[in-house]
């Protein structure tokens, strides 16, 4: 009787990731709007998955993808993952479509969604003052790591989401080099895992600034294949090299992050 064959998959880390914020969106630019006018609620036309990105965020879309494009063929990216929102996939839509690939070359993954805000959805720093005065402290006294909104989620819970996503990379994208394109948070959750951050330091870095539309996050494969390296945050020269305006707009306002 022949022996059956097992064959294990390979396991290592992709050889460079590409951790990318989407473009500006049309949801950025309502909640500026709403923040400036001191207004509860922003005023959004589309439900926050549908929201898609602005003719600016076409425009960074496309510089990147230019830009990896002009990058030597053996360190373009082999591999798209995306956001299920709309925003998220249009962005890497723009990069495949870059790299010669189609829209059905990008795999989309609900882990990479945004961060669930519940009922904070929509309101301004100034509405969840006003409406939500209870869970405005709640979320002082316990801290925007931990603190989750009804029907919301903290950024643990998002952590919780992408770890199961690293042993994916490892398992199905061993040598592959992979674009991911996400949110804010996603960007930063990343960060928090592959670089082994504890709270202080992460909300420290989220402190500094917001994470730039189609801003790069970048890693390479250690040496020894034990890991990834840092290579660059928040990475906007193909913006600039393009003459593309770069934009800083938070995907919700600082009260409900």
């Amino acid at each position: 009787m022949a022996k059956a064959v097992i064959r294990q998959a390979k396991v290592g880390w992709p050889r460079r990731l590409w951790i990318i914020r989407h473009g500006e969106s049309a949801g950025n630019l309502a909640r500026d709007n709403a923040e400036a006018s001191g207004a509860s609620l922003i005023e959004l036309e589309h439900r926050d998955a549908d929201v898609p990105l602005s003719p600016l965020g076409l425009e960074q879309s496309q510089a990147l993808g230019a830009w990896m494009r002009a990058l030597p063929e053996e360190s373009r990216p082999t591999t798209f993952l995306a956001s299920p929102y709309k925003r998220a996939r249009q962005t890497s839509y723009a990069v495949a479509s870059a790299m010669g690939c189609t829209d059905e070359d990008v795999l989309v993954d609900e882990r990479l969604r945004e961060k669930e805000f519940g009922v904070l959805d929509r309101y301004t720093r100034a509405g969840i003052r006003e409406k939500f005065p209870e869970l405005a402290e709640q979320r002082r006294l316990v801290g925007k790591f931990y603190f989750r909104p009804p029907g919301g989620e903290s950024w643990c819970d998002v952590v919780l989401r992408l770890r199961s996503m690293l042993g994916d990379l490892q398992r199905n994208h061993s040598g592959e080099r992979v674009v991911i394109v996400g949110h804010q948070v996603i960007v930063n959750c990343f960060r928090y895992l592959l670089e082994r951050m504890d709270e202080g330091t992460i909300l420290a870095i989220d402190r500094e600034g917001d994470v730039p539309n189609c801003g790069i996050t970048e890693y390479c494969v250690a040496p020894d294949g034990c890991g990834l390296l840092l290579e660059r945050t928040n990475f906007v020269a193909p913006l600039v090299e393009a003459g593309s305006p770069v934009t800083l707009e938070s995907d919700r306002p600082k009260g409900a992050r």
